[in-house]
Formats: structure tokens, C-alpha cells, sequence
């Protein structure tokens, strides 16, 4: 997309969370408008181009934002500790692992079509890196996995609340949802077809027929309205994705030291070089989450195996952005 004049000014002009506020609102505004079925593999290709507009502005002369991101976009995990401090007499929390601001159309519309009220609908931004651990041990879980058949205990930091995860058909989710007034439920799709098609050609369009087919269906939005009946229901993820299948390939040096760096990821743990290049191709970033090397923006490079076609833990805004839906029945 082309970034208007005032765009440009406020974010080369304004302070760090000015800037972070003008590139979250744009990418949920691109990302949100209505979807139909036929046009959806198009046209949520088109957005993620649109979108990408903001990614080269932060990895070109804009990639010193990224060190202030954690500080200026309020995180995923603040937001949701934040919601469950509110004096809601029973609440549920639905974490779809791997949901990018590209499905945000397929919930508003959804909810609107079964009578659900909205009360927000926002963007919060990953742990980084954007991964599904990194955001549990943020919640107080040591694991996703420990939240299965209410294993959360007593640690985690939304209290008190049953807690589940699997990877079941919708229509066998709502089972697993108890009388208990608090419920805190993981579900473990999209991520789960988004790394099982990551291999082969380009990822982006099978997985988009996936969701338009997974949220627009009776089973899925039985299950969402068992979950916010009596309850005030949030929808929101752990982390995005990257369409790394329509990402440039990195060549020569930079392509060298990327596959040398991440491999087929896009993040490493601790600290480590950078790089010689300007602008950086990747950024050592220092949070809560201990320190981390991220590959920044929209790069792809030659890796054994083939580098996959979908991914997260790097540095753009669909990987590191989340939806945040507020619901009530």
C-alpha cells in the first residue's frame, strides 16, 4: 500500500507510540473488511500485500520501531490480564492458536450473522518472538500443553478458571466446557494446518479455504455460543503468521547469513550478531522473554528443505499482531 502523507508524518514525526498507532490501526483496518467464500484466497492475498507496505517502512528506515514495540503496542497478555480484572461475574477466554488479523472478517461477520453482540474488536501484539510457549509462560502456564483437562492449577494468572486444549472437531469442543463460570480454552487450530501446509507450494490459499470453511461453520459457532452462554467471551491468539511462501528471496550475503543464522526459523534464542547491513536484515530484541535474534521484515533464503511457506517468530506485523474480539450472548 501506499502510506499517505500524513501517515508518513506521523510516523517519522510523532513519538514511538504515535507511530505504533498509526500502523496497528491501518493493518486492522486493511485486514478487517468483509470477505465472501469465492473471492477470499484473492483477496486476503491482496490485503497481506497491502499490508506489506508497513513491513518495508519498518524494515527499511522505520526499523529502529521494533525495539519499542513490546512498549508502545500493548501485548496480547497484558490485554487479556487486564479483561480479566473486569468485574464480569463469569468469563471465557477462546485462544485460536495462530490466528493472524487476516481471519478477523470471518469473526465480526459471524457473530453478527448468529446475534452476537460485539464489544471490541482491537489488535494486541505477540510475545517476541511470536510463539505459543513464549505467550503461555506469559499467562503463568509453564506450557500449552498444561492447560489440557484442567491442568492450569493454581499458578496461572487467570484465576480462578477451568482450562482445556486439544486439537478436536469444533463439535467435539463444546463437551469440554464445564459448568464452572470461568473458562479458559486453547485451541490448538489454525497453527496446527498452518505448519501442515507449509511445505508445498504457496500456503497462503489452502489455508484461507480452511478458515473461510472452519469459521463460517454451524459447528464452530455452536461452540463459540456454548462458550460465551452467560459468560463474556473474548476471542483472541497467541500469535500471527507470516505468508513466507510470497516473501522475496534474500540472496547473496544477506541470503548467506540468514540461512546461517535462523536456518528454516525465524528467531534464535540469546544474543548474536546482526549483521553488517544497513538496514539490518535482523534485530537482537530484549524482553520479557529473555533475549532473542529476530529476522526482520519480509525475507525468504534457501534452506535445507525447503524453507516452509507459513511461519512465525520473526519481525512483521501479521506475525506479531493478534486479534482481540469481545463477545457476549
Amino acid at each position: 500500500m501506499a502510506l499517505t502523507v500524513s501517515a508518513l508524518r506521523s510516523l517519522t514525526q510523532g513519538t514511538d507510540a504515535d507511530a505504533w498507532r498509526v500502523i496497528v490501526a491501518q493493518a486492522v483496518e486493511i485486514a478487517s473488511k468483509p470477505l465472501a467464500i469465492g473471492n477470499a484466497p484473492s483477496e486476503v492475498v491482496k490485503r497481506d500485500r497491502e499490508i506489506g507496505g508497513l513491513d518495508l517502512f519498518l524494515s527499511s528506515s522505520g526499523w529502529d520501531l521494533w525495539q519499542s514495540f513490546g512498549d508502545s503496542v500493548e501485548r496480547t497478555s497484558d490485554r487479556l490480564l487486564r479483561w480479566w480484572a473486569e468485574p464480569f461475574s463469569a468469563k471465557a477466554v477462546l485462544i485460536l492458536d495462530g490466528l493472524s488479523l487476516r481471519e478477523l472478517p470471518w469473526l465480526l461477520q459471524g457473530a453478527m450473522e448468529r446475534g452476537l453482540t460485539i464489544h471490541e474488536v482491537s489488535a494486541n501484539g505477540s510475545e517476541l518472538p511470536g510463539e505459543t510457549n513464549e505467550f503461555a509462560r506469559a499467562l503463568g502456564f509453564a506450557s500449552r500443553s498444561k492447560l489440557q483437562n484442567n491442568g492450569g492449577g493454581g499458578s496461572h494468572k487467570l484465576q480462578p478458571a477451568q482450562t482445556e486444549t486439544v486439537d478436536l472437531p469444533w463439535k467435539d469442543c463444546g463437551a469440554l466446557i464445564g459448568s464452572t463460570p470461568n473458562q479458559v480454552f486453547w485451541h490448538h487450530w489454525p497453527d496446527a494446518k498452518l505448519h501442515d501446509g507449509s511445505g508445498a507450494g504457496q500456503g497462503l490459499e489452502p489455508l484461507t479455504k480452511d478458515v473461510a470453511e472452519q469459521l463460517t461453520s454451524d459447528d464452530f459457532w455452536v461452540f463459540v455460543e456454548r462458550l460465551a452462554t452467560g459468560r463474556r467471551l473474548v476471542i483472541t491468539s497467541d500469535h500471527g503468521y507470516a505468508a513466507t511462501g510470497y516473501f522475496p528471496d534474500a540472496d547473496g550475503e544477506v541470503g548467506q547469513f540468514l540461512k546461517q543464522t535462523f536456518s528454516s526459523g525465524r528467531s534464535k534464542p540469546g544474543t548474536g550478531e546482526t549483521g553488517p547491513f544497513v538496514p539490518p536484515v535482523a534485530l537482537q530484541i530484549n524482553g520479557p522473554r529473555g533475549a532473542h535474534l529476530l529476522a526482520l521484515g519480509r525475507r525468504k533464503w534457501r534452506s535445507q528443505g525447503g524453507y516452509p511457506t507459513l511461519t512465525h517468530g520473526g519481525l512483521s506485523l501479521l506475525e506479531v499482531l493478534s486479534p482481540f474480539v469481545e463477545l457476549t450472548k
